[in-house]
């Protein structure tokens, strides 16, 4: 009698890991120089970063009961197919395929090189940034084993790191207290300014990834159990450190260091150690990052892979190799991170992606409306906390960022003139328009299929 191979699958902890790994990353080292180009209150930083945690957590509590209810890999993908229509659950997948996690891939290593090459410039940033997702993905594709252990000792790694940095700007010398002081009081107007809007998005960016257990609940042990305990501790978890490690930075160095750099993260170390110590947290900061990397090269192929499942125009990403790794769709994950490294800018690849990854965020998270009123009998081993209100607190604060970023895109090109066109809304559109067209041929190669195998069938 042939036995079932068993393959290795993730317990709480190590879900946990790689959630708290592809949320603690690119974002929270290079967010804030941008946010400071809208406002420079530190009151209003560390709101945007407590909004930016409260709709993360409001998403995770939902993405939850989804996650338990409905529990299959694939994130959006599999939640928007199951709630609304197989065409949504497409056009998400096609999202998370070509950016979800590939451009977040691309970001990191491009902010990895950033933090290495500014401690030595004469390394290539460009090829650092390729080797560094090259190495990577090799021990991803070699064994799923191998990179999930690799991916608990890298985020222990990180959290320490964090912890030793926030300690340290505590008791050093507060360089960037005039941050915090007179004149620069907090005004409740700015929450209504396109510079809070536009910041939000750059927030949701570097909270993204508390959905991470959510795209590989085929991999978790007890799912039903596990993935709501991963997704909500922590989301939680990360909040109050972002929240400590903004106010660090911006009490260990001035706004006008600060302001429009990528490496904050460095500058900030260098005010709180020196010179000699700063280079060497930042290089720390640099091996934080390969653990997002990491868990992103994880994770993102399990979307395509399920894509596979389903429709035919894309079952090669299903093939898997001795050792249960998706092995061709991490291949293809790899090679569009290296086209968006070798072609992308960190500012503008990061605004198209916060854009279109938000409306899908945000489908999902409505859904739980309409999964309670189309399945009303389907087991629901989680229930959303706070439902209705956390749903729709979510829903609106997405849709806000949404529309003033786009406005803001149209603003700077028919108003200020500083760009030649919309390029972000442009791109944005054009990535749901082609997954929609690219859905209708999977679907008629589907049909085919299905037709011809009726016609091979004997009468009987």
């Amino acid at each position: 009698m042939e036995t079932k191979k068993k393959y290795y699958k993730l317990n709480a902890k190590t879900a946990s890991a790689f959630v708290i790994a592809n949320m603690i990353g690119t974002g929270v080292f290079t967010s804030l120089g941008f946010q400071l180009l809208s406002t420079t209150n530190a009151t209003s930083i560390a709101l945007i970063w407590l909004v930016g945690g409260i709709v993360a957590l409001s998403g995770a509590i939902v993405y939850s009961e989804l996650g338990a209810a409905i529990p299959r890999s694939g994130g959006e993908y599999n939640f928007l197919t199951e709630i609304y229509h197989p065409s949504l659950g497409f056009l998400a997948g096609w999202v998370s395929l070509v950016v979800g996690f590939a451009a977040p891939v691309a970001l990191a290593c491009m902010a990895l090189s950033s933090y290495v090459c500014s401690i030595f410039p004469a390394i290539s940033p460009m090829w650092l940034a390729v080797g560094v997702l090259t190495a990577i993905t090799i021990v991803h594709f070699y064994s799923v084993s191998m990179g999930a252990k690799m991916q608990n000792l890298l985020t222990i790694a990180k959290i320490l790191i964090i912890i030793v940095l926030i300690i340290a700007g505590l008791v050093c010398e507060p360089t960037g207290a005039s941050n915090f002081g007179p004149g620069n009081e907090f005004d409740p107007s700015d929450v209504f300014s396109m510079g809070f809007a536009v910041s939000l998005i750059w927030v949701y960016y570097a909270y993204s990834g508390w959905n991470a257990a959510a795209y590989i609940v085929g991999d978790i042990k007890n799912p039903k159990r596990n993935v709501p305990l991963a997704l909500l501790i922590s989301t939680a978890f990360v909040v109050v450190l972002y929240l400590a490690l903004n106010m660090i930075f911006l009490r260990t160095a001035p706004v006008a260091e600060l302001t429009g750099q990528v490496e904050v993260g460095l500058i900030s170390a260098n005010h709180i150690f020196g010179r000699e110590g700063g280079a060497i947290m930042g290089m720390l900061i640099a091996l934080m990052l390969t653990s997002s990397i990491s868990s992103m090269v994880y994770v993102g192929p399990r979307v395509g892979m399920t894509m596979g499942e389903d429709y035919r125009m894309f079952r090669f990403l299903t093939w898997h190799n001795s050792r249960n790794c998706p092995s061709i769709a991490v291949a293809l994950q790899w090679g569009i991170s290296m086209l968006m490294i070798l072609t992308g800018s960190f500012k503008e690849v990061t605004e198209y992606t916060g854009i279109v990854l938000s409306f899908c965020s945000m489908l999902t998270v409505a859904g739980v409306f309409v999964h309670r009123r189309r399945f009303p009998d389907a087991e629901r081993p989680y229930k959303a906390f706070g439902y209705p209100v956390t749903p729709l607190i979510f829903c609106g604060l997405i849709l806000y960022s949404i529309v003033y970023l786009v406005h803001q895109d149209f603003t700077n090109t028919y108003v200020n003139h500083t760009q030649a066109a919309p390029w972000t809304s442009i791109a944005s559109v054009v990535t749901l328009v082609a997954g929609w067209l690219l859905w209708f041929v999977a679907q008629r190669i589907n049909n085919a299929h299905k037709n011809k195998s009726l016609e091979s069938r004997p009468n009987e």
